[in-house]
């Protein structure tokens, strides 16, 4: 009698993970970077670990949020934890007197070409020092050892949960900063609802920053450009949303772009196909991630508020998360002991953390000033200026096939940014841009 489809296939699929998750395994004598101590350094373990940790505190949440709304709290409670549950589970929803918020953005009549021109160039300068400088440090920090001599090779660091921390501690700091210091809409939106953009967040960072163990930045670079063609196939698949045939050209001339890139550009030292395979594993983690974050924020901008607001709410359930976490693994004293150990981490975590930070900050005034499409492009050549640092100062190797490709993407980036301009300009209903909050 014949076997069922699924046996003949689950050796093939069992070994294809086996691959992934052990790279020693499959290296064939190179590994693309140190063998880990034990298996429990393994990315997939830390992963499951990590998730253990986050869910310690969503279950016992989510279980908390049902349980008052079953009791109908909001009617019944009373007492001095009356506000903090109404604000955490119910929220409050805004008068229409309190839906003035944010006044519109106006610029003043005698507001000349030349002062627009410097702000747009204050602007695109903030964004590209900030994201730029925030990507040669996340290479630096995840790719290179510290406290190295001549006689000692020394030591990397590398819990990448930690570095999510770092940066979102001081974004919710200057956002709390921001809320308290400029006016902003009342707030109506359950706090709970922030905790699922927060977890989608923090492991797509997370799967961002280990990434790079495994792939080279370039490559990290051009996975998040394309990821507008996994977009464009869960809004067909799920959402029955239908595209233009720009779309559809543009989506393809990525994907030609990246392969060019991919399967052309010269091997990095330390590569090989396991690490690799666990690298793109971890990327399509980030994309996946990153895409239900995006969604998730639009969901709850239905509730009138402001992009800082956003960030506060995001930011706060991530730490609450990332410190629970690190805690439970006892890895927060191992951080802060390296630290200690190496002050030239401190200051590249820390630096890391202000341009993430100042970054968000630049991005929302460049979109209130100047709308959508002008961020886009000016990112869209940040991602092209990251691609071209990394290889100069970290030595990758990228062919003339492998640069062509890299221009293809890049075209097709800004043929959809011109063709959605298009689109608004004779006033048909444009392709919506993703909530630029938290990218980092």
């Amino acid at each position: 009698m014949r076997e069922p489809v699924w046996k003949e296939e689950f050796p093939r699929w069992w070994a294809v993970v086996l691959l992934a998750a052990l790279p020693s395994l499959g290296a064939g004598g190179e590994t693309a970077e140190a063998p880990p101590e034990s298996w429990t350094q393994l990315w997939f373990f830390r992963f499951l670990v990590n998730a253990a940790g986050y869910a310690s505190f969503m279950v016992p949440g989510y279980l908390l949020v049902q349980y008052f709304r079953r009791k109908n709290y909001l009617e019944t409670g009373r007492g001095l934890c009356f506000p903090l549950v109404k604000t955490c589970v119910f929220g409050s929803e805004p008068k229409v007197s309190d839906e003035v918020p944010l006044a519109p953005r106006t610029e003043p009549a005698e507001t000349t070409a030349t002062w627009q021109a410097l702000k747009l160039l204050f602007c695109a300068a903030g964004l590209q020092a900030s994201y730029l400088t925030w990507g040669v440090l996340q290479e630096r920090v995840m790719t290179r050892s510290y406290g190295a001599t001549a006689t000692s090779p020394g030591e990397r660091f590398t819990d990448s949960q930690f570095l999510v921390l770092m940066n979102r501690v001081l974004a919710l700091i200057v956002a709390g900063l921001s809320c308290i210091l400029c006016k902003q809409p009342r707030h109506g939106a359950p706090m709970y609802r922030y905790s699922f953009a927060s977890l989608s967040n923090v492991l797509s960072s997370w799967c961002q920053y280990e990434a790079l163990k495994f792939v080279s930045f370039p490559t990290q670079v051009l996975a998040k450009a394309s990821k507008v063609i996994p977009v464009m196939l869960m809004g067909k698949l799920v959402s029955r949303r239908s595209y233009e045939h720009w779309e559809y050209l543009t989506a393809g001339l990525i994907s030609i772009g990246v392969s060019m890139f991919l399967l052309s550009s010269g091997p990095e030292p330390r590569s090989s196909p396991a690490t690799t395979l666990s690298g793109l594993i971890l990327l399509a983690g980030y994309i996946a991630f990153d895409s239900f974050t995006s969604n998730w924020q639009d969901a709850l901008f239905a509730y009138k508020m402001s992009s800082v607001q956003m960030m506060f709410g995001v930011n706060f359930f991530s730490c609450l998360f990332t410190v629970g976490s690190l805690l439970e693994q006892g890895a927060l004293l191992e951080a802060t002991r390296f630290m200690g150990r190496h002050s030239e981490f401190a200051a590249h975590a820390l630096l890391l953390s202000i341009c993430s930070a100042c970054g968000q900050l630049f991005i929302f005034y460049t979109i209130g000033q100047f709308g959508a499409a002008v961020f886009t492009i000016i990112m869209t050549l940040r991602q092209a200026f990251a691609i071209l640092l990394s290889c100069l100062l970290y030595g990758h190797t990228v062919t003339v096939v492998g640069g062509l490709g890299v221009a293809v993407v890049f075209a097709a980036l800004l043929l959809r940014v011109y063709a959605r301009g298009r689109l608004k300009q004779r006033g048909k209903k444009a392709v919506p841009v993703e909530s630029p909050v938290q990218k980092v």
